[in-house]
């Protein structure tokens, strides 16, 4: 192995961790699951972390189709229902976390896989990322305005300022929105030079699962309908009882919203599910924008259905194996 493709932890030598992205619904959790039973199965151990914001809370699970104990399949998961719905998910906490399973794993002799969907939390965890400064007062202010005038209006101040690092941020984002306007008022700096470089921290192999949206968009739209039909608006109910409607991040995620304008009487069934399906097909495309530039990532097809997840698994594991040995991840055939 290259000495490019180890860290030290410790005294040990580490492997490169395996890092499962893509859009949502394109098979990850499956396809991480059925990668470490074949790395179990060849003597290797391996652990999960997940590396999706939004299954850190506790209580979110149907909206989030966070995966179950059942399809786990005894392998070991971190990173999933460690917030409470009132709470921000944090960047910077996360990496502090995640890098902690990582090195434990690593201790224990096993392999560390990665699995998700939120890019920047993937990136600030592999890739070099000192965290830009920021000042509660001004994030407070700038929260507040985008409740109450709308995240377009903060975009718009952010495109004067930025115009480049506002290009690549949804304007209905406005947790992203309120916190690029944040470093760029704070730093006077372009909001984009302080996200990471693709320069490893910790050395990886990344895995993209590739599938066209003539397929992924009917996926989505039977997912939202397993999910309404599983008792979404009942657990959305409950966590309002938990104080879903106080958490900043937690009350914004696709499902979630949705779901509180259909329980204020805003939107009938229908539209709630449509608007989560747009919602989701959008997020879907975001994704892929987001991993798509980087040359790290090598793709392969995602599984069609259950029956392929094996197959798909086999081409990350021959990923993974060739890189190991000093080759770009790209040139697995």
């Amino acid at each position: 192995m290259s000495s490019d493709t180890v860290r030290d932890v410790g005294q040990r030598r580490a492997p490169q961790v395996i890092a499962v992205v893509g859009a949502t619904a394109t098979g990850k959790s499956a396809v991480s699951v059925a990668l470490a039973r074949a790395l179990i199965a060849r003597g290797t151990p391996a652990e999960i972390i997940n590396g999706d914001a939004m299954q850190f809370y506790r209580g979110m699970d149907i909206g989030t189709a966070k995966i179950s104990m059942a399809e786990r399949d005894g392998v070991v998961h971190h990173e999933l229902d460690w917030l409470d719905v009132t709470e921000d998910a944090s960047v910077a906490r996360f990496q502090g976390r995640a890098r902690a399973d990582i090195d434990a794993i690593h201790a224990r002799g096993g392999r560390a896989i990665i699995v998700g969907g939120s890019g920047l939390y993937l990136r600030a965890l592999l890739d070099v990322f000192d965290f830009p400064v920021t000042d509660p007062a001004l994030r407070a202010e700038l929260e507040a305005r985008a409740e109450s005038e709308g995240a377009g209006v903060l975009h718009r101040e952010l495109a004067a300022l930025d115009p480049e690092g506002a290009r690549g941020i949804d304007p209905r984002n406005a947790r992203r929105v309120v916190r690029a306007l944040e470093v760029v008022t704070l730093t006077g700096e372009p909001f984009g030079t302080t996200l990471p470089r693709h320069e490893y921290a910790i050395p990886a192999v990344q895995v993209g699962l590739e599938l066209g949206y003539d397929v992924l968009d009917p996926r989505i739209e039977a997912r939202v309908s397993t999910m309404w039909e599983g008792g979404l608006v009942g657990e959305v109910e409950r966590l309002v009882g938990e104080g879903l409607r106080s958490g900043t991040t937690a009350r914004r995620a696709v499902g979630y919203a949705e779901t509180l304008r259909h329980l204020d009487g805003e939107l009938d069934a229908a539209a709630t599910k449509e608007l989560i399906a747009q919602h989701t097909r959008r997020l879907a495309r975001r994704q892929r924008r987001w991993f798509n530039p980087d040359p790290r990532v090598a793709w392969v097809p995602a599984p069609r259905d259950a029956a392929d997840v094996v197959r798909a698994a086999s081409q990350a594991l021959a990923i993974v194996d060739r890189t190991g040995t000093g080759a770009h991840p790209t040139d697995v055939g």
